[in-house]
């Protein structure tokens, strides 16, 4: 609930500061006196509309359920809009968007327009007769919640099941590519180093027929060992260094040899064309090694397309399965929503009886599975629709909808109407009256009122008056309650009689 305004700058105020009650706070005053002005600085202070003052700030209890992870909450919070060359928002000091602030009050703070025609919608209608029949049967309580986290549960193994029969097509071609992927490099099927030895083998056959040449002529050493052997003995001098030396040659002159008869028996084509496979391999997957890994973890992956093809037929049983359940508890919802639709419709007939309107039938059609359930609920007055109503019509049933649920509420917070009682009759006042007083017992309310009987209900009296082109906010006592209740009899020329009837309808 708001406990406190503070309001600078407004236009046709200077300041003003009061603190409010709980309950009904009726805001009367002669037309063009700012009560407009007043109420919507309020509402400019939770994001609805826009920002007239240069500064607007309500000290507001915290509801229970209003929560928040971006922002620090105490048990009263000071909700504030400044206004230079910008409106900025506040909550207890901290910079918020107004889109935000909108976002965490609206479910609280409610305002109802006479130009405002929505609230009789199927979702509201099913939340209304849900909310009344939850507070009342256990059951059904637990059966709705069931059914709504089984449903979003649902929702999103369906969304699943789409998504991997959107992407079938792709799947497949992903199979297929990674398949020729792995056959392409297992056909090959490279060795790590193995491209190290191949240009080896390339160099040292682009060099086979200098080595040849070199060979032969180096060959011509042995022809001369027996005389270099036949000096060391004569000099009477070791020649087994050089006799050692010799040994080797002959064994390295060997293996030459050796290697220059294997590589006249490779195929040289055969080593070229190895040679181009591998290096297109690196130059792919940049080295053998990575090939390899490539190979390895396309392979996991085609056993993953195969698990999503299991996950596939998995999903559609469940999916089928889960359907199947869903509906036979949305057909239990709904039986017992229409059950209970035929129970408010006693007392709804009552109310809008008081309210000259005719007694409204709730019709439910069947749709498609949401989290509401199957059902679409809509209103049938009379043979007429909802359509035909106009501004005023449509309020005063949105109003007896709102008192018929009054039971199923704990704190409705705060319901902030806009002349709901403009242009109605003495009678329908009453009604009006009455039910408003009603629905105070669960929310703050905020009416600005020109009809007497509203006012006679009031919990707090907020008289709006100007003089000299400045509007001021006073709370009226019962003297005051009394001459604003004559004035809105009398007109301004108050008479005893109308002094009298407002004595009257405050002590009724």
């Amino acid at each position: 609930m708001i406990k406190r305004v503070y309001i600078k700058n407004l236009i046709l105020f200077d300041e003003v500061e009061v603190e409010i009650e709980k309950g009904l706070v009726v805001i009367s005053g002669a037309s063009g006196s700012g009560k407009s002005l007043f109420m919507k600085s309020i509402l400019s202070t939770f994001g609805y509309g826009r920002a007239e003052a240069s500064l607007c700030e309500v000290l507001v209890k915290k509801p229970l359920k209003l929560n928040s992870e971006s922002y620090i909450l105490g048990d009263e919070l000071t909700v504030k809009v400044l206004k230079r060359d910008k409106s900025r928002y506040y909550i207890d000091g901290q910079s918020i968007s107004k889109k935000v602030l909108n976002g965490l009050f609206s479910p609280f703070v409610q305002f109802l327009s006479v130009r405002d025609k929505s609230g009789l919608d199927s979702k509201t209608l099913i939340s209304l007769i849900d909310n009344s029949l939850m507070s009342k049967d256990k059951k059904f309580k637990k059966m709705v919640k069931e059914y709504r986290k089984r449903y979003l549960n649902y929702r999103l193994k369906l969304e699943e099941l789409e998504k991997i029969k959107s992407d079938e097509n792709k799947i497949v071609e992903l199979i297929e590519f990674t398949k020729f992927e792995i056959d392409k490099i297992e056909s090959i099927s490279p060795e790590i180093g193995e491209d190290i030895e191949l240009m080896n083998i390339k160099q040292q056959l682009s060099r086979i027929d200098k080595i040849k040449d070199a060979l032969e002529s180096a060959s011509e050493i042995f022809k001369v060992e027996e005389s270099v052997s036949e000096v060391y003995r004569l000099l009477d001098k070791d020649n087994s260094f050089f006799m050692d030396l010799m040994n080797q040659l002959r064994v390295d002159f060997d293996e030459v040899e050796m290697l220059s008869n294997e590589l006249l028996e490779v195929d040289i084509e055969k080593i070229l064309d190895r040679l181009e496979k591998i290096s297109a391999l690196k130059r792919r997957y940049g080295s053998i090694e990575k090939a390899l890994e490539y190979v390895s973890v396309k392979k996991q992956e085609l056993k993953g397309y195969k698990n999503i093809e299991q996950d596939k037929s998995l999903l559609e049983s469940f999916v089928i399965m889960e359907h199947n359940e869903l509906m036979i508890l949305a057909n239990r919802i709904s039986n017992s929503r229409k059950k209970h639709a035929l129970v408010l419709e006693k007392p709804l007939k009552g109310y809008l009886n008081e309210l000259k309107l005719p007694p409204i039938t709730f019709i439910f059609a069947r749709v498609s599975l949401d989290t509401l359930g199957e059902d679409k609920i809509y209103i049938d007055l009379n043979g007429s629709s909802v359509e035909t109503l106009s501004g005023g019509e449509f309020n005063r049933i949105r109003l007896a909808l709102m008192v018929v649920s009054v039971s199923s509420i704990d704190d409705g917070g705060v319901l902030i109407l806009d002349e709901i009682d403009a242009n109605v009759s003495g009678d329908e006042s009453i009604a009006i009256a009455n039910m408003i007083a009603k629905l105070s017992s669960v929310y703050q309310i905020f009416a600005i009122s020109h009809q007497a009987h509203l006012a006679s209900k009031a919990n707090q009296h907020l008289l709006i008056s100007k003089t000299r082109c400045k509007s001021h906010v006073t709370v009226l006592d019962r003297a005051g309650k009394i001459d604003e209740i004559a004035r809105i009899i009398a007109g301004e020329k108050m008479n005893p009689e109308a002094i009298s009837f407002a004595k009257r309808l405050l002590t009724m």
